[in-house]
């Protein structure tokens, strides 16, 4: 009888310690190219629990105040999906290379997503420009 009760809670013990969130993402960068000064700042990280348990993200932050990220509300059960979105200040003329941290209850409870990018203002020409034009005005 003792050997079956130290089985029957060897067992439990396993089955608890296995059972995980796990958190898949499509992608852990987000490319944006190089766009307009003002566009759309808007993107989304799409991930799955890919999981026993349900994922529960607790914090999700960025490297910077022109990033804001957007983490789900309710926990993401086993097998489904869910999203967190990015949306950067696009009015900031500058290359773009920033980081969202992304923690929860996952078997990897921190993972760091990263979104690149370029944002121009072609209604500003550029110093190299503005030289060449006036060589040829000359």
């Amino acid at each position: 009888m003792k050997h079956l009760i130290t089985i029957f809670f060897v067992g439990l013990f396993s089955l608890a310690v296995s059972a995980q969130a796990k958190i898949e993402f499509k992608t852990e960068t987000i490319d944006y190219g190089t766009i307009e000064k003002g566009a759309d700042g808007v993107r989304v990280f799409e991930f799955t629990n890919t999981g026993n348990e349900p994922l529960v993200i607790t914090k999700v932050s960025s490297s910077c105040g022109c990033t804001i990220p957007k983490k789900p509300k309710d926990p993401i059960l086993p097998g489904k999906t869910g999203e967190i979105e990015v949306k950067y200040d696009t009015n900031r003329v500058n290359p773009i290379r920033k980081t969202i941290t992304v923690q929860s209850n996952a078997e990897t409870p921190t993972i760091a997503l990263k979104i690149k990018g370029l944002v121009v203002d072609s209604s500003k020409a550029s110093v190299l420009e503005k030289k060449d034009k006036s060589i040829v005005q000359q």
